[in-house]
C-alpha cells in the first residue's frame, strides 16, 4: 500500500504556503503522489443546503457543498504546473477534473505540457461531474445529461493525441481535421489515467478496461466498498480478454483524514463512515482492512475546518512513520 495526500485546496480559507508546506512533507515522507481537487464554484444555494442534487450524488450526504459560497478556496488545475514546479520526484495529480467543463483536445495538449514541467510525473483523473449548478457556471449546462458520453469523448481525444503526430476526431462534442498539438507527454505512451466513479461498478469498470486506464478513484468508501469495486473491475477485465490483471491496476480512495485523541463512532454508516478519522489504533486496524479488500492508495483528504495544517502535518508523519508499518 501506497500513501496519497489530498491537498486541501478546496477550504473556505486556505494559503499557497499551506500547499506548499504540504506538498514538501509529502515529498520528504515520500508519499506516492499529491493531488488536487477540481471545483469551479460553489452556489449560492449551497449555503442553504439547497442544491438540486447531494454531494457526488451520495444519498448519505446533505445538498451542499462543505465550502461556503463566499469561500477563497484554490483552484485544483493550475496549482499542478506549481506544484510541479516546487517538487522534485512525488507525483502530482488531480482528482478528478470534470472533463465536460474543458475541450478535450486543449485539456489534451496542456496535460502534455504538464507533464514536461514535471519531467513525467503527472498523473489524471477524470470524471464527469455531478452538479447541475457547476456545469451552468461553466457554459456546460447543455452537456449535463450527456456528461457520460463526453467523458468517453475525452478519454478517447487524450489518447489520440497523446499517440500520434497528427490526430483527428469527430464526435459529438468535438469534430476536428487533423491536427498537431504539440510536445507528447514524456510518460509513454502518455500520463496514467484513473477513472473517478461514485455509481454503478460495472460502468466505471468497462472504462477502465475498454481504455486500459491505470486505475480507479473512489470517494470516502468501506473496506466492504473498495472489495467490491475490485471484484467489478476484475470481472471486467477477464470479460474482454485483457492481458492486465487487477493487480496491475491502483485502486484509490479518497478518505477523510484525521487523528483524534478518543476513538470515533465506526459504525457503519456508507460514505460517512469515518474510516481514516480516528485514534492511532482504529488507523491502524482499517488500513488493515483496506489492504485486505485491496485498496492500493489511499488518498488522504484533510478535514475541511477545524484542524490546523500544522496538526494535519504531525498526523501525517505519524501515519507514515508510526501507524503504515504495522499495517505492511
Amino acid at each position: 500500500m501506497k500513501l496519497a495526500l489530498y491537498l486541501p485546496n478546496f477550504r473556505d480559507k486556505v494559503t499557497v504556503s499551506e500547499i506548499v508546506d504540504l506538498a514538501h512533507l509529502a515529498e520528504e515522507l515520500e508519499f506516492d503522489s499529491i493531488w488536487t481537487l477540481d471545483r469551479i464554484v460553489v452556489p449560492e444555494a449551497s449555503d442553504r443546503q439547497e442544491l438540486r442534487k447531494p454531494f457526488g450524488f451520495m444519498k448519505e450526504f446533505p445538498l451542499a457543498l462543505p465550502v461556503a459560497a463566499r469561500g477563497e478556496f484554490l483552484h485544483g488545475l493550475p496549482l499542478i504546473p506549481y506544484l510541479s514546479a516546487i517538487t522534485k520526484k512525488i507525483r502530482v495529480g488531480v482528482s478528478v477534473i470534470d472533463t465536460p467543463y474543458r475541450a478535450p483536445g486543449v485539456l489534451a495538449a496542456e496535460i502534455a505540457t504538464w507533464d514536461h514541467l514535471s519531467g513525467g510525473r503527472v498523473n489524471i483523473g477524470v470524471g464527469t461531474g455531478w452538479m447541475p449548478e457547476e456545469f451552468e457556471a461553466a457554459s456546460a449546462g447543455h452537456i449535463y445529461e450527456r456528461r457520460n458520453k463526453h467523458v468517453i469523448e475525452t478519454i478517447e481525444i487524450m489518447q489520440g493525441i497523446w499517440t500520434h503526430d497528427l490526430f483527428e476526431y469527430h464526435g459529438e462534442f468535438a469534430s476536428f481535421p487533423k491536427c498537431g498539438f504539440g510536445v507528447k507527454p514524456v510518460q509513454k505512451p502518455h500520463p496514467p489515467i484513473f477513472f473517478g466513479g461514485l455509481g454503478v461498478p460495472k460502468i466505471a469498470a468497462k472504462r477502465v478496461a475498454k481504455y486500459g486506464l491505470a486505475g480507479w478513484i473512489g470517494i470516502q468508501d468501506t473496506p466492504e466498498d473498495i472489495a467490491k469495486w475490485r471484484t467489478a473491475i476484475k470481472d471486467e477485465l477477464e470479460m474482454i480478454g485483457s492481458p492486465r490483471s487487477i493487480d496491475d491496476l491502483e485502486i484509490a480512495s479518497m478518505l477523510f483524514f484525521d487523528i483524534t485523541s478518543e476513538k470515533t463512532d465506526q459504525t457503519p454508516n456508507g460514505k460517512l463512515t469515518p474510516s481514516m478519522t480516528g485514534t492511532p489504533q482504529q488507523l491502524t486496524d482499517n488500513l488493515r482492512r483496506y489492504k485486505d479488500a485491496g485498496l492500493t492508495l489511499p488518498l488522504l483528504w484533510p478535514p475541511f475546518r477545524g484542524v490546523p495544517t500544522a496538526k494535519t502535518m504531525v498526523d501525517l508523519r505519524r501515519l507514515k512513520e508510526d501507524i503504515l508499518p504495522k499495517v505492511q
